[in-house]
């Protein structure tokens, strides 16, 4: 079973079984404008609570939970409609529209917002202070033990070998990041250590080829014709690894238990 599969399973079974919220201090209209909130409130949010996510959660390019989010109004982060949807709980990414945000606050709508989660033990955080946030800390407890679960079945003692991550504009990530700790995690040596990179930044073409990668990963493209990406169409590129992975972005993009699809991918 596909470790999405086992969270998708999760959500059905608490949707089903758990009554509504009890209790006066658990908010009871919840409005996520973060297609990352999106996706732990709707693990996590009680039947009736979440009233709303943001329209990037059922773009199955960038969600993969579209199909559930498909089943709730969408929200577009702007001030005005989520005052109307009378949320007593939004929650926000750090870069959500600064004046949106601000002007709930001043409209007296509570807003929470969170950083994006860079590694495992952020996914962890933000999956129990969400879980705080909505009074469902039972259930986040129960997602962290599967999410941790998911990770110690995946786990691997031996290296795969050494790999490449190469986006649009010739940028890399290192291990100090969330796609780092996706290809460490699905036992691969990150070549942006060899260059002292921990962060997401630009690698010269050069540098990668010379490092002869066993594993070249990649972005998925987009529709159009992005000068972006035409380095990743580059004939040195191609002959950099004898494998090239082309990444479910979805999978990669949001610090959720879905991350766990991903290393699935790579291994």
């Amino acid at each position: 079973m596909r470790s999405s599969d086992l969270v998708r399973g999760v959500a059905a079974a608490l949707v089903v079984a758990l009554p509504a919220v009890a209790g006066a201090e658990a908010p009871r209209r919840v409005v996520s404008m973060n297609l990352c909130t999106d996706q732990i409130a709707m693990l996590l949010a009680a039947p009736g609570q979440l009233v709303s996510v943001s329209d990037l959660a059922a773009d199955p390019n960038m969600s993969p939970m579209a199909e559930v989010a498909a089943a709730y109004p969408p929200n577009y982060g702007r001030a005005e409609e989520i005052y109307l949807m009378r949320p007593d709980l939004v929650i926000a990414g750090q870069y959500a529209s600064g004046p949106a945000v601000a002007m709930l606050r001043r409209l007296a709508i509570r807003v929470e917002v969170l950083p994006p989660a860079e590694d495992f033990d952020a996914i962890r955080a933000q999956i129990s202070q969400i879980g705080n946030w909505l009074g469902r800390e039972a259930e986040a407890a129960r997602l962290i033990e599967d999410f941790d679960a998911g990770l110690a079945a995946l786990a691997k003692d031996a290296t795969h070998g050494r790999a490449a991550l190469y986006y649009a504009n010739g940028f890399t990530s290192g291990r100090s990041t969330l796609a780092g700790a996706i290809v460490e995690a699905a036992g691969y040596d990150n070549i942006a250590g060899d260059y002292g990179i921990e962060t997401t930044t630009a690698l010269p073409l050069e540098l990668l080829v010379m490092s002869e990668p066993d594993r070249l990963i990649t972005g998925a493209k987009w529709p159009g014709q992005s000068r972006s990406e035409a380095i990743l169409d580059h004939p040195a590129l191609q002959q950099a690894a004898p494998g090239m992975a082309e990444v479910t972005d979805r999978d990669w993009v949001c610090g959720t238990p879905f991350v766990l699809d991903a290393i699935e991918a790579l291994q």
